[in-house]
């Protein structure tokens, strides 16, 4: 098999791949909220509504139009109730989104991960000289039991660590 040599890239590049869309999952889970919401408009327009019906009340005195004054009041109430109730909706809209990507993220990774541990299970990921590994070769060759071989559990565990660190670094 020609490409034996590359599995450990593979592996690599898929811990890599997974690591950097879970960096990214806030920003995707935020792009498909907007995407997803149509009503941050009419929020901006019970906002504006409402901060130009207070100017409007801050010109009306209270003593010679008390009528008006006490109406305008009340519908300032009721809009702002309005919109309260909007930003909940939606604010409760948006951590629904979140969960179902982050769901939907692990749900795939742990299919990837399950589908790369099934394929590299009884050969090792890579190969390296049994004196590199001494004192823990057949845990880190677990679960191929080949000497010198890293296993592909002791690969991911590697592989997902070094990835992390680095990702932060660069973060």
């Amino acid at each position: 098999m020609a490409s034996a040599g590359y599995n450990w890239f593979l592996v690599l590049m898929s811990v890599f791949l997974c690591n950097l869309v879970k960096a990214l999952l806030p920003s995707i889970s935020s792009f498909l909220s907007k995407v997803l919401q149509k009503d941050a408009e009419q929020e901006l327009e019970m906002r504006s509504e409402i901060q130009n019906m207070k100017v409007e009340l801050s010109s009306i005195s209270m003593m010679d139009e008390f009528a008006r004054y006490a109406r305008l009041e009340r519908k300032i109430n009721k809009t702002t109730d309005k919109l309260k109730t909007h930003v909940k909706s939606r604010t409760a809209q948006q951590a629904k989104i979140k969960w179902i990507v982050n769901i939907v993220f692990y749900i795939l990774q742990a299919a990837l991960m399950i589908s790369l541990i099934w394929k590299y299970y009884p050969e090792p990921v890579t190969v390296v000289p049994s004196k590199w590994i001494a004192p823990l070769e057949r845990l880190v060759a677990f679960p191929s039991g080949v000497a010198g071989g890293v296993g592909i559990t002791c690969w991911l565990v590697v592989c997902n660590k070094v990835v992390a660190v680095g990702l932060q670094a660069v973060s």
